[in-house]
């Protein structure tokens, strides 16, 4: 992923917010009784993009079930540890999504994480099957530039949805080839067990942070004792079902805006201080209902997507800048971004999140009680635009691969689990329900302020995070970190700070 900083981004300039050699005998997962097979050793050379850190492919089965069938090349990446007379051990990382490119990640690692973690361990990154380097999930330009609304206000234009994403589907699968059937998160849990034999490692460390986080609690699962230290930074929960999914999303919101409102009271930087902004902001949804904003293009600007607005803000959080970006609402519509067209895109969301994931929305009907469920939660921002958009992508596939169940964790280490109170994304309530569902082996640590990644939000989480990677020292369970005001304004830049990509990044 292209560096990038915990902040609103460029999204708000838009109104319509988008989201070689030795053999290695690979042993079959705990419980699930998989055949062998053999795993080569990787023929590391300087990446490309980073000459100082090393690049290559492991080649892997498609299809685990079938170990001697169709092969991918699975793309890694090895930063090695600073200070190699001190090296613990490897740390495999991943920075979400799904989509999120380990690879790219693992380039930033110097900036994302302490010196005294970059000098001990050596850094791995991946991208997971079906993403960036590791046969990426493409789908036609030409299809996915005639999806319809993910927010349907009749019938028809629900089925046409349906179809759309029936059409979609079946145009990814034939772009993409065998991997699109083959890309969940169980998947990839097998792939990182690959990677850790590859290394020659007996246990591996590991580092997840949104979405990466389901790939650490299934590893957790089927490669317990394979682990080291194990932290899941700002939790998916894979046991939620449609209902719950999309009101604790909704809820998470809504949060989101309150905090945004609060902060406004007490920043006189914010150019509504003083002002009653939550007015302002129901006189801008009722506009909106209207049809009456719009951007300097022309294009209608739906509540929908100042709703949007402010689940994207609460990242960083970009208080002021996207306090910014609606006084240019109230005061007259922004310039709309521009965005480059191609023959393909990759589009993993398709491929990943609906086989692990079944959020089926059957009907009409359906869809009107969960919409206006949504609606009724959070007011202020219509629902999440994450939590709706992720149902509504999958809408008209098949079931999924790997459906929700809960956490069933039994020959791990202590794990660290730890989420951000006000977290966007990754909402708390699901953090607490992942830590419920393994309470006996993961420690739970909160951190009582915003945004979206916990590991160095303040000297507490940092130090919390660092000691039990070198050490292995863990708080008590239950353990909070006092919130921390972030900067006023977050700004963009090349050489800023790696962070986090979102989860569930529909299309």
């Amino acid at each position: 992923m292209q560096p990038m900083v915990r902040a609103f981004g460029a999204a708000i300039a838009s109104s319509a917010l988008v989201l070689g050699a030795s053999q290695i005998a690979f042993a079959a997962p705990e419980g699930q009784g998989q055949p062998e097979f053999k795993v080569g050793a990787v023929d590391w050379k300087p990446c490309a993009e980073v000459p100082t850190i090393e690049c290559g492919f492991l080649e892997l089965p498609v299809d685990y079930a079938k170990p001697n069938g169709e092969k991918f090349q699975l793309a890694v990446s090895r930063r090695k540890a600073n200070d190699q007379s001190k090296r613990i051990g490897a740390m495999v990382i991943n920075p979400g999504g799904p989509g999120g490119s380990g690879v790219d990640f693992s380039f930033g690692a110097d900036r994302y994480f302490s010196k005294d973690v970059v000098d001990k361990f050596d850094i791995i990154g991946f991208d997971p099957r079906g993403v960036a380097r590791s046969a990426p999930i493409k789908c036609s330009a030409e299809v996915l530039q005639r999806q319809p609304s993910d927010y349907p206000k009749t019938k028809a234009e629900f089925d046409a949805l349906v179809s759309f994403n029936k059409e979609l589907r079946a145009d990814c699968r034939k772009v993409s080839g065998a991997i699109f059937d083959h890309a969940s998160t169980r998947d990839v849990a097998n792939d990182i067990d690959s990677i850790r034999r590859a290394l020659g490692e007996k246990k591996i460390n590991y580092y997840g942070v949104s979405y990466g986080t389901i790939m650490g609690q299934h590893y957790a699962e089927q490669y317990g004792r394979n682990i080291r230290a194990m932290i899941i930074d700002s939790n998916m929960d894979h046991s939620l079902g449609t209902w719950k999914f999309l009101e604790t999303e909704a809820r998470g919101a809504e949060d989101v805006f309150t905090e945004w409102v609060k902060w406004n009271d007490r920043d006189a930087s914010s150019p509504f201080h003083g002002k009653d902004l939550r007015a302002i902001w129901k006189g801008l949804l009722a506009k909106a209902d209207k049809g009456e904003l719009k951007d300097q293009d022309g294009r209608v600007i739906t509540a929908e997507n100042l709703g949007a607005g402010v689940v994207s803000m609460g990242y960083g959080p970009a208080w002021k800048p996207f306090a910014d970006y609606v006084a240019t609402l109230v005061n007259g519509a922004p310039a709309a971004a521009k965005f480059a067209e191609g023959e393909t895109f990759e589009n993993p969301f398709a491929g990943i999140f609906c086989n692990d994931y079944n959020l089926r929305v059957g009907s009409w009907g359906e869809y009107q009680a969960l919409n206006a469920m949504e609606n009724r939660v959070a007011p202020n921002t219509r629902g999440s635009s994450l939590g709706h958009g992720a149902m509504m992508g999958c809408v008209g596939f098949p079931k999924a691969t790997n459906p929700q169940r809960p956490l069933n964790i039994k020959h791990a280490p202590k794990i660290l689990l730890t989420n951000a109170l006000h977290d966007p994304a990754t909402v708390y309530d699901w953090a607490v329900n992942a830590h419920r569902q393994s309470r006996d082996t993961t420690v739970f640590v909160t951190y009582e302020g915003w945004g979206h990644g916990v590991y160095d939000r303040s000297e507490c989480t940092l130090k919390i995070n660092d000691e039990y990677l070198t050490s292995l020292k863990l708080p008590r369970n239950g353990t909070r970190c006092a919130a921390v005001e972030p900067p006023a304004q977050q700004v963009m830049s090349a050489d800023a700070k790696p962070a986090p990509a979102g989860p569930f990044s529909v299309r």
